[in-house]
């Protein structure tokens, strides 16, 4: 992959997993969500919908798109940690990131809805995140999609990662564009 696509899709680079994750590390990736709602909102408002409307690098989806993303993300992750805590070594469901992009209202609806719904759900997640014992973080479920099982206290770094990841598309974009 040419350096300069890669830099555009990973923008703070790959997830890279921690080897040993300690009670403060979970504690650091829970307030990482609990403030992830604000930090969109403070970056995405403003945004016009010609500027929400360009991708963040060649052939990959709008601003708009990924915002949206974020919270269609953001709900499933939420339901699989409830999953992983209610259920013996749940299977989840996968889906179709790109095709749930290509949707309609993800793809010209406006953010309002998606930012309102990432604050909402975020309150909620940590809410909830804040409950767990640390032994709960061990808990896990199986992706049959990556044949894949995955334990909450990695998961729980992945989506701290994805939101920082997804709103570095949105400020480099801005940045690239001379919006700022």
């Amino acid at each position: 992959m040419n350096q300069d696509i890669e830099q555009l899709k990973y923008p703070l680079g790959r997830y890279q997993p921690s080897e040993d994750i300690a009670p403060a590390q979970l504690a650091a990736w829970i307030e990482e969500l609990a403030t992830f709602p604000s930090r969109l909102r403070v970056v995405a408002e403003g945004l016009s919908d010609e500027q929400l409307d360009n991708p963040y690098r060649p052939e990959g989806w709008t601003l708009r798109q990924v915002i949206h993303h974020l919270a269609d993300s953001h709900m499933n992750a939420y339901i699989r940690f409830k999953l992983a805590i209610t259920e013996e070594y749940p299977t989840i469901k996968p889906y179709s990131e790109k095709l749930w992009a290509e949707c309609s209202e993800a793809k010209f609806g406006p953010i309002a809805s998606s930012l309102d719904l990432l604050e909402t759900l975020h309150a909620r997640w940590v809410l909830f995140l804040n409950t767990l014992e640390p032994a709960d973080f061990e808990r896990t479920y199986f992706n049959p999609e990556q044949q894949k099982t995955s334990a909450l206290k990695n998961v729980l770094g992945v989506y701290a990662w994805h939101g920082a990841h997804h709103l570095a598309h949105i400020t480099e974009t801005q940045k690239r564009n001379a919006w700022l």
